[in-house]
């Protein structure tokens, strides 16, 4: 899908994003959001957002959380406290399996640890089941191999297989079962795959590796090499282009469930602040996915998760 072609999706492409000052906060909304605890490296103890009887297993999965996935992180503390620990430990779970592929260097090896996580499951069920449901759909192993996704089809099939079920799980910990909630995941994993996919395709070309779908590459002529380079040609930026605009949609249809779905299921969709505030920051950029800026931490997303969470919208 050429550049041209999905204008009405985005918008002009001109830079400049409502700021949200427009917004009017109620009073000491400032402060409480910016208590909210920091990331990684701050010092900062747990003890406020596990509890005073948080067991060392509680523990490391807020900090495993906080160093390896920081905005689902901020985004499970907006959670109901009674299902606050039950998300800390899927997210949790799903940061150890999206580790294997980074930490290993031969694919035996990381087959070897899938094999370890699905038989600790089958452990989970059948010796110490435990109170909430954590099974989660893992990592089909075909990931291990180094080879980019053929299509965004597949992309987006691979997205609903981890991220979606993960926002299942996520509201099975709330108490909620409704169809209107669950499409409105469906859309949002899938917009959270391809934006980690765009997100993360610095980083894997620093390691020699692609992902990006083969077939928007081969659409505009872009090779592999091209990203390997970090080329800032048209092209290239048509090929990001259609990726955002691909998630931009999926966003926009998730939200076109709003008055269907649940108010209580609303917090297990504020990742789509995350994902709305990238978009918008490559979006500025021109769709230069080596932007640096795009490397760097948004320190307001804490304040924007909490006044979405406020004005109970997603």
């Amino acid at each position: 899908m050429a550049a041209s072609t999905l204008v009405s999706v985005w918008g002009p492409l001109r830079p400049g994003v409502p700021g949200l000052c427009r917004c009017r906060q109620p009073r000491g909304l400032w402060a409480h959001a910016w208590r909210l605890p920091e990331p990684a490296g701050s010092g900062r103890s747990v003890a406020a957002v596990s509890g005073p009887g948080a067991s060392g297993t509680d523990r490391y999965c807020l900090e495993l959380l906080r160093k390896r996935d920081y905005e689902g992180y901020l985004c499970s503390l907006l959670l109901p406290a009674e299902s606050r620990s039950s998300a800390f430990a899927l997210r949790a779970f799903n940061v150890e399996l999206a580790q294997v592929k980074d930490s290993v260097s031969e694919k035996t090896i990381g087959l070897m640890r899938m094999q370890f996580w699905k038989k600790t499951v089958d452990d989970i069920y059948c010796d110490s089941p435990p109170h909430q449901p954590v099974a989660i759909e893992l990592w089909k192993e075909k990931n291990l191999d180094d080879k980019a996704y053929r299509n965004i089809q597949e992309l987006e099939n691979y997205a609903e297989n981890t991220q979606s079920s993960l926002l299942y799980l996520t509201l099975e910990t709330l108490g909620i079962k409704d169809l209107h909630a669950d499409h409105a995941a469906s859309h949002i994993g899938k917009a959270q795959g391809i934006v980690t996919c765009l997100r993360a395709t610095p980083y894997h070309g620093s390691r020699r590796r692609v992902f990006l779908p083969m077939d928007i590459c081969m659409l505009h002529g872009v090779s592999q090499e091209d990203f390997l380079r970090k080329s800032q040609d048209k092209n290239v930026r048509d090929v990001v282009y259609d990726m955002a605009s691909q998630a931009h949609l999926h966003l926009k249809h998730a939200r076109s469930f709003h008055k269907s779905v649940p108010v209580k299921a609303f917090p297990a969709f504020l990742q789509t602040v995350a994902l709305e505030d990238y978009l918008k920051k490559i979006q500025q950029v021109d769709f230069d996915i080596f932007h640096p800026s795009l490397q760097q931490k948004n320190t307001l997303l804490p304040l924007s998760l909490y006044i979405q969470s406020w004005r109970k919208r997603y």
